[in-house]
């Protein structure tokens, strides 16, 4: 009876979207989407099947509905640059593991932090902090190097995404690494991909960002989310042990059993160190992240790191490929067939006229909330950043605060969904954390980032002069 409930729920609701008027002007395609997407949405928290299951049922509505050609709309998402990203990284991540470099630096990790499970969130996080500035792609940050560490971390501890250990101290790791990675895109002008293309659309509307300005404007509210995430993550979703009162003793006698590093992990280590060169400068010869990761993929298997049977039964990997696929190529037809323009059209006639203050406190709210329709920052910035800055400008507010405040949200709002950015689809396949707990917990830290960053962080930019 309750799976046929949870089938029944997401059908349902999709079926009223449907049936309720469809916005004069808009293509009847995307009236459909939006019911279709909203279903499935549903259906994944419901969990009447798994997660690919439902993803393939969705695609098979938008083509049986008329909604999308099977191709080459429907199988679209399956070409994105930043889906192979994602799977390639997860690739990568086992020859950290299949060398035991991973494990190593694992290990030497425990060795200085390993006594408490919030210290050991702490390094994760300043760690992201310092190789934010440089790594401009937040998913090779998350993927090719916290990925991997955060898995071996977890492994060698005890804690496993079986069920029954996760708790231990991965599942705590996996979110506290995650939403490192949100804080710190948001911190730097250079940590995220989308954050340059905000900056174009600014100046395009006379507005002046800077690397300096942007990173003088994020690093106090910045700081405290570090700070302060960790400790609520601590809160809300403990690991169970808390305390490894010999962890540090086992890490040094395991690093000394391990020895020297092998040949396997020498290669392994100049192939990532070649692959964070690309990472970091790539982009400006026109080597993409993507690009990058699939060199260094090639390199592990020509190097017989990794051998094609490794590659096949990484089966998380394909999972992943096959549901997030299908949610990029949703969200990317919602843009296509206009849903996102007929919304930001309807909440800028709503907020004109209002106090500058109001006006822009609900353009927040709404574009921060809105990503819930979205599995990529990039497409949301591109769909919705310049509107809601012209908006918010016309309204009253200073340009520069209205620039900057849509910016951090524009790596912040990830926080909320398991397919909100490349790097949820990652931190969300290690499996350590269930779909229910990863929304609920994610809500709750929007809130709080939320308060950090325009509350104290309000304060802080009325002190440096941004309005």
């Amino acid at each position: 009876m309750k799976q046929i409930t949870n089938f029944l729920i997401p059908i349902l609701v999709g079926i009223l979207i449907y049936l309720c008027p469809m916005p004069e002007g808009m293509d009847p395609r995307g009236w459909k989407l939006l019911a279709i997407f909203v279903s499935t949405i549903i259906a994944l928290i419901c969990k009447p099947l798994p997660m690919g299951a439902v993803a393939l049922m969705s695609m098979a509505a938008t083509v049986l509905t008329g909604t999308l050609k099977l191709e080459p709309e429907a199988l679209g998402g399956y070409g994105s640059s930043v889906i192979w990203l994602v799977i390639y990284v997860f690739f990568i991540a086992r020859g950290f593991i299949k060398t035991q470099l991973g494990t190593r630096i694992a290990f030497f990790f425990v060795k200085l932090f390993g006594r408490k499970s919030l210290g050991l969130g702490y390094s994760l996080a300043v760690t992201e902090l310092l190789i934010s500035p440089f790594i401009p792609s937040s998913a090779a940050r998350a993927g090719g190097i916290m990925y991997p560490v955060v898995q071996a971390i977890s492994e060698s501890l005890d804690s496993h995404p079986d069920g029954k250990t996760n708790r231990r101290i991965g599942a705590f790791l996996n979110l506290v690494s995650y939403h490192g990675n949100l804080i710190t895109s948001a911190m730097f002008l250079t940590g995220m991909a989308a954050n340059p293309m905000m900056q174009s659309f600014a100046a395009a509307q006379g507005v002046t960002i800077t690397w300096s300005n942007w990173a003088l404007a994020a690093i106090v509210p910045g700081i405290l989310s570090l700070v302060l995430i960790p400790l609520l993550i601590y809160i809300l979703y403990p690991p169970t042990v808390k305390t490894f009162d010999n962890a540090v003793e086992i890490a040094r006698l395991k690093l000394h059993e391990m020895g020297a590093m092998s040949r396997g992990e020498w290669i392994m280590t100049a192939i990532f160190a070649f692959m964070l060169v690309l990472w970091i400068f790539g982009e400006s010869y026109g080597i993409s992240s993507a690009t990058t990761a699939l060199l260094g993929l090639c390199l592990l298997l020509i190097t017989k790191i990794l051998t094609w049977d490794d590659i096949l039964g990484e089966k998380e990997a394909w999972h992943t490929l096959i549901w997030f696929a299908i949610l990029v190529m949703m969200a990317k037809y919602l843009q296509v067939f206009g849903v996102i323009a007929w919304f930001s059209n309807m909440v800028s006639g709503q907020v004109i006229g209002l106090d500058w203050g109001w006006a822009f406190g609900a353009l927040v709210l709404i574009y921060y909330y809105s990503h819930y329709l979205f599995a990529s920052n990039t497409s949301h910035v591109s769909a919705m950043y310049a509107a809601f800055l012209a908006v918010a400008i016309a309204a009253g507010a200073p340009p520069l605060l209205a620039a900057l405040s849509l910016g951090f949200c524009s790596s912040l709002f990830s926080a909320m969904t398991h397919y909100g950015a490349s790097s949820s689809a990652i931190f969300y396949g290690s499996g350590y954390i269930p779909i229910g707990t990863w929304w609920g917990i994610g809500f709750v830290i929007s809130v709080a980032n939320l308060l950090i960053w325009f509350g104290i962080g309000s304060a802080w930019w009325k002190v440096i002069g941004i309005w």
